[in-house]
């Protein structure tokens, strides 16, 4: 049964911690209301406007908060594991440290706000606006990140391993030391990103746009880089052992020091601009040199 408004006021008045397991609080004005360390598990929330809300340490798991709004809400270390968020609006909220393990994240506004170290194993984010968020060591393990837009956002030592990011933009993100290995990036635009000493490794980067991105240092082993645009991309000391570059481009790539031991760069097209490896001779490996 839905709580009225007087319900809800006698509620929030009640000694902390409240107990609201199952409660429901649909289209509730809960602005700046103070649910620290509440037990909202299982909790009907949709529509609710939590704006400003304290709850951190809060239990929100398997709660319902679609279409709900959290903007500027302090969520840190709060747990919404398998909580529907489907389009919630968490612009600017804290979610430092947070369990969003295998919730529902489809198409919410998260745009600016704090989820480093965050756990995002699993989730569901299709679709999400992610533009200028802080994942910085995020675990989003497995998460399904296709179109989403994650521009601005920052994601260094962020684990993306096996993460679906189809469709996502990355342009001009910071993903240095990240953990992209097993990730599903074909197609993907990353140009001018920063994956700097990131683990690519049987990454699937087919068709996927580089240009001048920094993949120095990185480990692409055994990465799927066909038909990749590489132009002017640094792969200096990259690891590329046994990594497919069939028909890739590599006009204008610096890849002084990289490991090329059984990559396959069968017709990969270079320039004079393009710098290889000493020793390294691309027409004996199949490369294409286009004057």
């Amino acid at each position: 049964m839905q709580l009225s408004k007087t319900e809800i006021g006698l509620l929030l008045n009640q000694p902390k911690p409240l107990w609201l397991v199952n409660a429901d609080l649909s289209g509730a004005n809960l602005i700046g209301a103070d649910l620290v360390d509440a037990r909202l598990n299982g909790a009907n929330l949709v529509d609710a406007d939590l704006s400003d809300a304290d709850l951190i340490d809060a239990d929100l798991s398997g709660a319902n908060l679609s279409r709900a709004k959290l903007v500027g809400a302090d969520l840190r270390r709060a747990n919404l594991s398998k909580a529907n968020l489907n389009k919630a609006d968490l612009r600017r909220a804290n979610l430092i440290g947070a369990d969003l393990v295998d919730a529902d994240l489809i198409d919410v506004r998260l745009n600016s706000a704090k989820l480093s170290e965050a756990d995002l194993c699993g989730a569901d984010l299709r679709t999400a606006d992610l533009s200028k968020v802080d994942l910085s060591r995020a675990k989003l393990i497995g998460a399904n990140l296709s179109k989403a837009d994650l521009s601005g956002a920052k994601l260094p030592r962020a684990d993306l391993s096996e993460a679906d990011l189809r469709g996502a933009n990355l342009i001009g993100d910071f993903l240095s030391s990240a953990n992209l290995s097993g990730a599903k990036l074909s197609g993907v635009d990353l140009r001018w990103v920063n994956l700097s000493k990131a683990n690519l490794s049987k990454a699937d980067l087919s068709r996927a746009k580089l240009v001048s991105a920094d993949l120095s240092e990185s480990d692409l082993s055994e990465a799927n880089l066909n038909k990749a645009d590489l132009s002017e991309v640094n792969l200096g000391s990259a690891n590329l052992t046994k990594a497919d570059l069939t028909e890739s481009k590599l006009i204008g790539a610096d890849l002084s020091g990289a490991t090329l031991r059984f990559a396959n760069l069968t017709e990969a097209q270079y320039a004079a601009s393009t710098i290889f490896p000493d020793g390294f001779d691309p027409k004996a490996a199949g490369a294409l040199f286009i004057p």
